[in-house]
């Protein structure tokens, strides 16, 4: 199963594009801080992760402000360039 939950801030929204067949196409990255425990021990997380959203969804990001926090759903994959994961949301909520 690929299926990915991450709570952070929008870090950075690219333009609005759309892809060969008219959708709509978001490239924006996320920021996610957290304390976690790792064998028994306290971690400090800290990740910026590239992501991407299609249609409707990429509308709904797009209006919202650098810095909110959301829950995001979605899956993980590589682009055709096959440099880094990207994961590809398919939800969002406040959290």
């Amino acid at each position: 199963m690929n299926r990915t939950d991450l709570t952070a801030c929008i870090a950075e929204l690219q333009a609005l594009r759309y892809t060969p067949v008219g959708l709509p196409a978001l490239d924006f990255r996320l920021e996610h801080e957290s304390t976690l425990q790792e064998d028994g021990q306290t971690r400090q997380v800290k990740a910026s992760v590239r992501a991407l959203a299609i249609g409707a969804v990429a509308e709904r990001i797009q209006r919202q402000p650098i810095g909110s926090v959301w829950r995001f759903s979605g899956f993980l994959a590589t682009p055709r360039n096959g440099k880094s994961v990207i994961l590809h949301i398919q939800e969002f909520q406040q959290d």
